[in-house]
């Protein structure tokens, strides 16, 4: 058709004027930024020889070395630094006006928030009872800390003299009772008399240990209990995507504040692995030991009894049978049934792997070396508690601050 240049048509126009021929298709190559010519290209230098160097040939260093190098480095910026900060305290009473008025705390911002969080909690929180919540450790015992939280506030309620005859009578220990149960007696208390609260500070909410659907249904419906609230913050860019309307506007509640404050993920880091680095020993030891603090107190003597089994015979793992064996004559399992849920949660946390030994036999092993294994005995102390004297920041901290009622 006439009108169309490159359509049936050699370019030339009415006057004898010879114009140059343009494809229809160029215009939308151009436009969509991925022309012809570079997808020639990159087909033409595909066939070409190819790299054969791999990512194991990069000389690494230990991660614990390159993160005491990390610590060396100087921070810049003090000056302005500290004065933000310093114009974030300023905004302390607004803060807790907006938790008197229920509604939760959203912190978000470049940079590391969890000194901010503890001085706001320290200072400005003074009249309230304060549990704090490290979402940035790989494992979270939601358990431990619900027992933890309702009796610190059954406990503030039953020292009020105006509340104390209100509340339900406890026919069961907190420790004996499900999450579902906890959470349903949190959510039943609503003492009206009662105007004081308990404040959770969670650092990272959208940390690895609280990110899956199950923990976040949870925290929502802790946030909503009449007598608790929640400052929390975040860092990652699709940290929102966590919860669904009502978890958003309704449980949480969320207040946004935008509280940059420039500084390290120091702590925050500690628990994840560098790019570019292997793992030593120090670091393998101590995530082990990390994941060991949210376990129940059996659970960590049934992994002594096979940590210590390793040590003796470092080239065999250790048969199903002869653990069930020495875990039931100690008292710490009392069926086959109750061993296997703690292998099932060593497995989950990666903590125990299995294989099969000569005869075919399925053996368990702790997938560490030696040297990390021995490290890990040294640093935590296996004897029905775990405690770790390298990590005192536990995935749970309590801070339990008395109320002086006047009635």
């Amino acid at each position: 058709m006439r009108g169309f240049l490159g359509c049936g048509d050699d370019g030339a126009s009415r006057g004898g004027e010879t114009r140059p021929t343009m494809d229809i298709n160029d215009g939308d190559e151009e436009e969509s930024g991925c022309p012809r010519n570079y997808l020639l290209a990159k087909e033409l230098g595909s066939s070409g020889k190819k790299s054969t160097g791999k990512l194991s040939d990069i000389d690494v260093v230990p991660e614990e070395e390159l993160r005491a190098a990390a610590l060396k480095i100087k921070p810049k910026h003090e000056k302005e630094v500290k004065a933000l900060i310093d114009s974030y305290r300023s905004l302390y009473p607004e803060w807790v006006f907006q938790l008197r008025c229920n509604f939760g705390l959203l912190m978000y911002g470049f940079g590391s928030k969890k000194t901010l969080l503890a001085d706001f909690a320290s200072k400005a929180l003074t009249e309230y009872a304060v549990i704090v919540i490290n979402g940035y450790l790989q494992s979270i015992n939601i358990k431990h800390f619900l027992v933890t939280l309702a009796e610190l506030l059954y406990d503030q309620l039953k020292s009020n003299r105006r509340t104390a005859g209100n509340l339900p009578k406890i026919e069961k220990a907190f420790s004996s009772r499900s999450v579902e149960e906890l959470l349903g007696f949190l959510e039943g208390l609503h003492v009206e008399d009662f105007d004081s609260f308990v404040c959770i500070v969670i650092h990272n909410i959208d940390g690895p240990g609280l990110r899956d659907a199950d923990m976040q249904q949870n925290l929502a419906r802790m946030a909503a209990c009449f007598h608790l609230r929640v400052v929390a913050s975040i860092d990652h860019i699709n940290a929102p995507l966590l919860w669904d309307k009502k978890m958003f506007h309704t449980q949480y509640n969320w207040c946004w504040h935008h509280v940059p404050t420039f500084a390290p993920y120091k702590v925050e880091g500690m628990f994840l692995p560098l790019i570019l680095t292997h793992g030593g020993t120090v670091q393998s030891a101590r995530t082990a030991a990390i994941v060991l603090q949210s376990l129940t107190p059996n659970a960590q003597s049934v992994f002594k009894v096979l940590a210590e089994h390793q040590l003796a015979h470092p080239d065999e793992g250790m048969p199903v049978n002869n653990l069930y064996a020495i875990c039931r004559d100690c008292f710490l399992v009392s069926s086959q049934v109750t061993l296997n849920s703690h292998l099932t949660e060593f497995k989950d946390h990666e903590l125990v792997k299995t294989r099969r030994d000569s005869e075919g036999q399925d053996c368990l092993f702790i997938p560490l070396a030696t040297e990390a294994l021995a490290k890990l005995l040294e640093e935590v102390k296996l004897s029905g508690d775990i405690v770790s004297t390298a990590e005192k920041d536990d995935a749970v901290e309590l801070w339990h601050k008395r109320l002086s009622h006047k009635v």
